[in-house]
């Protein structure tokens, strides 16, 4: 039922750093005169690659605030109406290919979008989701791509 350990069964905590112990003490005195060299290598890379490291981690630290709100969709579509204060309606058509027919077909989806910018019937705009701001609209227009030809 139970078993005895023999002496010669390998333990999980002592056995580790005899391991690194035999290992070290099995090397030649040609590899072993290298090592400094290649110790003192080490310690000047580490020295120029902390600047390196610090400037790594503070890269990583203004990232979170940038990737907290992730990649947020982008839609570009034209202007169909811009009656609203603040507020237009942007048409953006895609092509989908029929299952049955296999031709593309025109699909149009209309997006309500908050516009600062001023944009007026015809125009080319880019849109990207944000949070809520009415009942409606969770868009916003972030650029003018083209003005509409008058």
């Amino acid at each position: 039922m139970f078993r005895r350990k023999k002496k010669d069964e390998p333990t999980d905590a002592p056995q580790a750093p005899e391991a690194a112990e035999a290992a070290s003490v099995e090397t030649p005195s040609a590899e072993a005169s290298a090592e400094p060299e290649t110790a003192a290598a080490p310690t000047a890379m580490e020295s120029v690659a902390a600047p390196e490291a610090t400037e790594v981690a503070a890269g990583t630290a203004g990232a979170p605030a940038k990737s907290a709100r992730g990649n947020r969709v982008q839609k570009v579509g034209i202007v169909s109406s811009d009656k609203m204060q603040k507020t237009v309606i942007v048409r953006v058509d895609r092509q989908v290919l029929h299952p049955k027919y296999r031709r593309y077909v025109r699909r149009t989806s209309k997006f309500m979008a908050h516009d600062d910018l001023g944009s007026t019937i015809g125009d080319r705009v880019r849109i990207i989701e944000t949070r809520p701001l009415s009942a409606r609209k969770r868009w916003r227009v972030v650029e003018i791509v083209q003005k509409a030809a008058k």
